[in-house]
């Protein structure tokens, strides 16, 4: 074959640029981990070698449709790229397809995505403005080959692909068994053949629902009985203490920890929940952790109410609203409680409206409900001490007793605070993320030290248990370096895990026997514990979490990314740490992690298989003898 070509095809000069494009973006935009001089070469190679996959395309096209193709190939390759890193700066995270459907949140992201731009992002697409310089008639960078060297131009990339794949399996073997790593996909098969292998899955787990007749509901029954302790434990002082009891339920946006006891220039953040911590009447749990994914607060949502895992992508509250669930407002309901949901939000925002109806909430109060002025409202919406006190009269008006869960919106990314209403210094570090939490953290810390009082002069205080948990993290590890000075000390994985510690207090009026507990808890294990404390029993429920005050609970709290913490490891990032001390287990003892790790791997198939198949609709709740 003899190509005579007086310049080099576009194609070509595409796959550079946007291959190297890619690779920098890789390198120095997003916050990658790279281990070895393997991984980097990997890095290097992928995105060349799914570029070519996309402009090879073009020989194949008539020369006035090659410059078109190659034009807007570019165009949109890098807009995805720039989507996924702006996405990946919020979240950590790259984009999925379930997250696509959850297009009606974008209207309230907009301030949220205008911080999140960088100056230097124009340079994602400095190549597109080259490409569609060249792809002008006057440089003639069209492809004219015969029929054997287009199939040759195109068999180079069979060999690329495979190469990419037969390295990233070198470098991270059962790559794609590991899949709930969405980075180790992206570092080893780039960003484009990310995208293809979830679009895959997105279509095998649709099928699953189509496919499923009931008979997998019964081994997952099997094991929840083999591995789930007695957890009524009718003999504890806490059984049935809440019942007939209100309970408040609280989801404090963002909140981590590390907020616990921390100062600005001598200004406690958390003064009042610092107090009500230390309280005789309440209970904390230090060490409980968040276990949310894609969804954020939905996901902490879902998680509360069903004792489920979320997804590994997208939103359970979008992906699966119209599923069969135990929830727990319906067995509030049938309880005789009134439930609701006090949330300054759009109705629809997350798929709410359609999600609470299916899982039995009476009333939802929206953003419709409250009277939101320009002085009452920034960042998100309604501020949080103007919410708490316009919902005070809902709950007056409520039939006793109800389960109000009320979701907060000030302390939410990105973390804005008018000037006039900060009572706490800014923090000084190169995150301006981190820097700005803090304040919106103390705004949240005043709101809820109002709620309190507002909830004893209205006289529904007495009546009520009041729960507060952390929804998810507000500083993801795209601000590791601030977190490190803030803390001072690097944030390995370890530490990073140990930062998916939220609060979760449990505040009981008159109750004398409170404290701070260090027992390893999660989200999973809210509805036993809740409906430990009212005093109801659901013997033929299906959860996944564990009553808090059980005597024996599960061995681990699972995250969603694989992580897991034990009373004694703590496991991440493919190493197995001593809990207690943060350092790696010495190679003797480093298998210590494995038998949790596939009963990990096990437990949330299990539950994805329930959410995906909608498994529930098999199974009868009525039946007793869990």
């Amino acid at each position: 074959m003899q190509w005579r070509m007086k310049n080099m095809p576009l194609f070509i000069i595409a796959t550079l640029l946007f291959g190297l494009k890619t690779y920098v973006v890789y390198r120095f935009m997003f916050d990658l981990s790279i281990e070895n001089p393997m991984q980097e070469f990997i890095l290097l190679f992928n995105p060349i070698a799914s570029a070519y996959l996309i402009f090879a395309i073009s020989v194949w096209m008539k020369p006035k449709n090659q410059m078109k193709y190659l034009r807007w190939t570019t165009l949109i390759g890098s807009l995805v790229l720039f989507l996924n890193l702006i996405f990946y700066r919020n979240f950590t995270d790259f984009i999925t397809i379930p997250v696509l459907f959850q297009g009606n949140n974008a209207a309230d992201l907009t301030g949220s995505f205008l911080t999140l731009l960088h100056m230097e992002d124009i340079f994602i697409f400095a190549d597109v403005a080259l490409v569609w310089y060249l792809s002008r008639k006057k440089f003639d960078l069209t492809v004219k080959l015969p029929k054997r060297g287009k199939i040759a131009a195109t068999a180079v990339t069979f060999l690329l692909l495979a190469g990419n794949v037969v390295l990233a399996e070198i470098e991270r073997p059962m790559l794609f068994v590991r899949a709930f790593d969405r980075e180790y996909l992206v570092k080893n098969i780039g960003i484009y053949n990310y995208h293809l292998y979830d679009a895959t899955m997105q279509t095998k787990t649709k099928a699953q629902r189509v496919f499923a007749d009931g008979s997998e509901i019964s081994e997952i029954e099997t094991y929840l009985k083999e591995n789930s302790p007695d957890q009524t434990n009718k003999d504890s002082e806490l059984y049935g203490i809440a019942e007939d009891k209100n309970v408040i339920f609280v989801s404090v946006e963002s909140f981590q920890n590390f907020l616990f006891d921390s100062e600005i220039n001598g200004i406690g953040t958390t003064p009042f929940l610092n107090d009500l911590k230390q309280s005789k009447d309440t209970i904390t749990f230090e060490n409980f952790y968040h276990q949310t994914a894609q969804g954020k607060t939905s996901d902490s949502e879902f998680i509360v109410e069903n004792s489920l895992y979320p997804l590994g992508r997208g939103s359970v509250y979008f992906t699966h609203a119209g599923n069969e669930y135990n929830a727990l407002p319906e067995i509030l309901n049938e309880e005789g409680y009134e439930t609701s949901v006090f949330h300054a939000n759009n109705a629809s925002f997350w798929n709410r409206d359609v999600m609470y109806d299916n899982v039995g909430y009476d009333q939802f109060y929206d953003e419709k409900s409250y009277e939101v002025t320009p002085e009452n409202s920034f960042g998100w919406g309604l501020e949080d001490k103007a919410f708490f006190e316009q919902s005070v009269k809902y709950l007056q008006s409520q039939e006793k007793p109800f389960y109000s869960k009320f979701i907060t919106l000030t302390h939410h990314f990105p973390f804005e605070l008018p000037e006039e209403k900060a009572n706490i210094d800014k923090y000084d570090s190169n995150s301006k993320t981190l820097n700005s939490y803090f304040q919106t953290a103390r705004y949240t810390d005043e709101a809820l030290e109002q709620f309190f009082q507002q909830l004893k002069d209205a006289g529904i205080y007495e009546d009520s248990i009041i729960v507060l948990m952390g929804d998810h993290y507000g500083i993801s590890d795209f601000h590791n370096k601030a977190m490190g000075q803030f803390l001072g000390k690097d944030v390995d994985p370890y530490v990073q895990t140990q930062l998916q510690r939220v609060p979760f207090m449990i505040h009981i009026p008159g109750y004398e026997n409170g404290g701070v507990q260090d027992k390893v808890v999660g989200q999973i294990d809210v509805k036993p514990t809740l409906l430990h404390l009212l005093g109801i029993e659901e013997n033929g429920d299906l959860t996944f979490g564990d009553n808090m005050f059980a005597e024996k609970n599960k061995d681990f709290v699972a995250l969603r990314d694989g992580s897991f913490i034990t009373e004694d490891y703590l496991y991440s990032n493919e190493t197995c740490y001593d809990r207690s001390t943060g350092e790696p287990l010495p190679e003797e003892n480093a298998e210590a992690c494995q038998p949790i790790k596939e009963e990990v791997s096990k437990e949330m198939n299990y539950s994805d298989n329930i959410i995906y198949g909608d498994l529930f609709r098999f199974y009868d709740f009525n039946q007793t003898g869990k």
